[in-house]
C-alpha cells in the first residue's frame, strides 16, 4: 500500500520528518537508552557483556576534558582586562557551591527524617561484612590537606595527563595569568590557544555522535547487571531520593533561575541532550565539554564559564550533598541507630569536606559516603553493602542533579558579575537562537557579554565552533 493509499483515518508522518527526528542526537540518545534499557531487562547476561560500550565512550569524552578545559580557561584569562576578575568570579562561585551544597544537605535530611526508608528494617550490625564492596569504599580516605595538596601536579604537564579536574584547572589559571602579563609576547599563544579550542571542540562533535550506544551499553549493564528486583526490596529509599533531587532541582534551582531573570524548564529543554547523556551513563564527566560550550553560546562569557562549570565539578555536586546525608542517615535507621540532631548536624559538617572533590565519574558518591561513615563513628562502614546493590540506581539523580545544579551556578555566577548576555540567553532558551554545529558559521551571532569592573566583553566563539546538531525542535519558552 502506498502511502497515498493508507486506510482512512490513518496518520502517517512524513518520511523526511522523520529522518530529521532521527538525525538529532537526543532522538538517538533516549532511543539508546530505552534500548539498553529493554536488553538489559530481556537478556540480563548479556547486557551485563555491554559494559565495555558506556565505558569506551566515557574514556574518548574523558581524554578531552583536560585540553578543553585549558584552551577555555586560559584563552578567557588571557583575554582580560584585569586579572583580579578571576579571583573575584572564583570567591563568587565558591560563596554559591557551599550556600547550595548545604541547603540541598539539609533538604535531605529534612526528608530522610520525616520519610525514614529504613525504619522497621533492624539489620543486625554483626551480620555485615565489607566483603563484596569494591575496593575505593574501605580503603583509607584522604585528609582535607591531603585533598588541598592533590590539587597540586607533579609537573606543568602531568595535570593533562591526570584524571583530576582540580589540577587541571589550576594549572590552566597559571598560565592564563602568565599569558595576560606578557602582553604582545603572549598574544600570538593566545590566539594559537584559542585556534586549539576550535579543533578540540570539532573532535568532541564527533565523538559525541557515539553517544547513544554508550547510553545503550551503559544502561543495558545497569539493568542486567543489578535487575529490577534490588528496586523492588529498598524502594522507598529510591524513590524518595529522586523526588528529593527533583524537588531540589525544580524549587531551588528555579529559584536561582527566577532570581537572575531566567526560567529553569527552558534552560531543561536547552540541555536536553546533555541530560539524556548523562541519564544513560550515569556520569556527568561526558558532558563537561558540551556543556561549557553551550553556557558561552547562551551568553555567558567564557572566562565565567571555563573557571565556573569545572570547579563545580568538584565542588558543587548538589545531588551527591543529598545522597550522602539520605544515605547515611537511612543506614543509621536500618541498624536502629537513633542519631541526635547533634550527630546529624556534626555528620553534615563532615560532610561539607568529604563531598568536595568527587568528580563526576560513576560510583564516586558512594565512595564519598564510605569516606563519611569512615569519618564519624555514628554508623560502621560496612553498613554500605545495604545500599550497594541498589546505588547504580541513584548514581543517574545524583549526576543529573548535579549537572544541572553546575549549570545553574554558571548563568548565576555570570550575571553577579556582569558578564551575561541577559537577552541573548533569553532568546537561546526560547529556541531563536539553535545551537550550531558547524564550525565557523557565521549565522549564529556572537554573545556581547557586558563589561563587568576590570572585564572585557569576550565572545564565545567555541561556543560556535563546537557542538552539536542544529535543533529544528529545540526548546522553545
Amino acid at each position: 500500500m502506498s502511502r497515498n493509499d493508507a486506510a482512512p483515518g490513518t496518520v502517517t508522518a512524513p518520511p523526511g520528518r522523520i529522518r530529521r527526528l532521527l538525525s538529532l542526537l537526543y532522538v538517538q540518545c533516549l532511543i539508546g537508552v530505552l534500548a539498553g534499557a529493554a536488553v538489559g531487562w530481556l537478556w540480563p547476561s548479556f547486557g551485563a557483556e555491554l559494559k565495555p560500550l558506556g565505558d569506551g565512550f566515557i574514556a574518548l569524552v574523558r581524554m578531552m576534558i583536560a585540553p578543553v578545559i585549558f584552551c577555555t580557561v586560559v584563552h578567557g584569562i588571557a583575554s582580560m582586562g584585569n586579572a583580579r576578575a578571576v579571583g573575584r568570579v572564583s570567591l563568587k562561585a565558591l560563596i554559591y557551591f557551599e550556600v547550595l551544597t548545604t541547603v540541598a544537605m539539609v533538604i535531605g535530611l529534612v526528608v530522610v527524617n520525616v520519610v525514614q526508608p529504613g525504619s522497621g528494617l533492624h539489620v543486625d550490625p554483626s551480620t555485615l561484612s565489607t566483603k563484596g564492596l569494591p575496593p575505593e569504599a574501605t580503603d583509607s580516605h584522604e585528609s582535607f590537606s591531603a585533598f588541598v595538596l592533590a590539587m597540586i601536579p607533579d609537573t606543568l604537564l602531568s595535570a593533562l595527563t591526570g584524571h583530576e579536574i582540580l589540577p587541571v584547572l589550576l594549572v590552566s589559571v597559571l598560565f592564563g595569568f602568565g599569558l595576560n602579563a606578557s602582553g604582545d609576547a603572549g598574544a600570538g599563544i593566545t590566539q594559537g590557544v584559542e585556534k586549539l579550542s576550535r579543533i578540540l571542540f570539532t573532535l568532541i562533535r564527533w565523538i559525541m555522535r557515539l553517544a547513544p550506544i554508550g547510553a545503550f551499553g551503559s544502561m543495558a549493564f545497569t539493568i542486567g547487571n543489578y535487575g529490577l528486583d534490588t528496586l523492588r526490596h529498598l524502594f522507598l529509599l529510591v524513590g524518595s531520593f529522586w523526588l528529593t533531587a527533583l524537588f531540589f532541582v525544580l524549587v531551588v534551582l528555579g529559584t536561582v533561575m527566577r532570581i537572575n531573570g531566567l526560567r529553569l524548564l527552558p534552560f531543561l529543554r536547552y540541555m536536553k541532550e546533555e541530560l539524556l547523556i548523562v541519564l544513560g551513563t550515569s556520569s556527568s564527566e561526558p558532558v563537561l565539554p558540551r556543556m561549557m560550550a553551550k553556557l558561552e553560546h547562551a551568553g555567558a562569557s567564557k572566562p565565567v564559564v571555563g573557571i565556573t562549570l569545572p570547579a563545580g565539578y568538584s565542588f558543587n555536586l548538589d545531588g551527591t550533598a543529598i545522597y550522602l546525608t539520605m544515605g547515611s542517615v537511612f543506614l543509621a535507621q536500618a541498624l536502629g541507630i537513633d542519631l541526635s540532631l547533634t550527630q546529624q548536624l556534626s555528620m553534615l559538617a563532615v560532610m561539607l569536606l568529604t563531598s568536595k572533590g568527587a568528580a563526576g565519574v560513576t560510583g564516586s558518591g558512594f565512595v564519598a559516603l564510605a569516606a563519611t561513615l569512615s569519618a564519624v563513628p555514628h554508623v560502621p562502614v560496612a553498613a554500605l553493602a545495604l545500599i550497594f546493590g541498589i546505588d547504580r540506581f541513584m548514581s543517574e539523580a545524583r549526576a543529573l542533579t548535579s549537572v544541572v545544579g553546575n549549570g545553574v551556578a554558571t548563568l548565576a555566577v555570570a550575571k553577579w558579575e556582569g558578564q551575561l548576555d541577559e537577552e541573548r540567553a533569553k532568546a537561546v532558551l526560547r529556541g531563536e537562537i539553535p545551537y550550531c554545529a558547524a564550525p565557523g558559521a557565521d549565522d549564529t551571532p556572537e554573545p556581547q557579554a557586558a563589561s563587568g569592573p576590570g572585564m572585557k566583553p569576550v565572545e564565545a566563539d567555541s561556543a560556535v565552533a563546537a557542538g552539536t546538531d542544529r535543533d529544528p525542535v529545540a526548546a522553545v519558552g
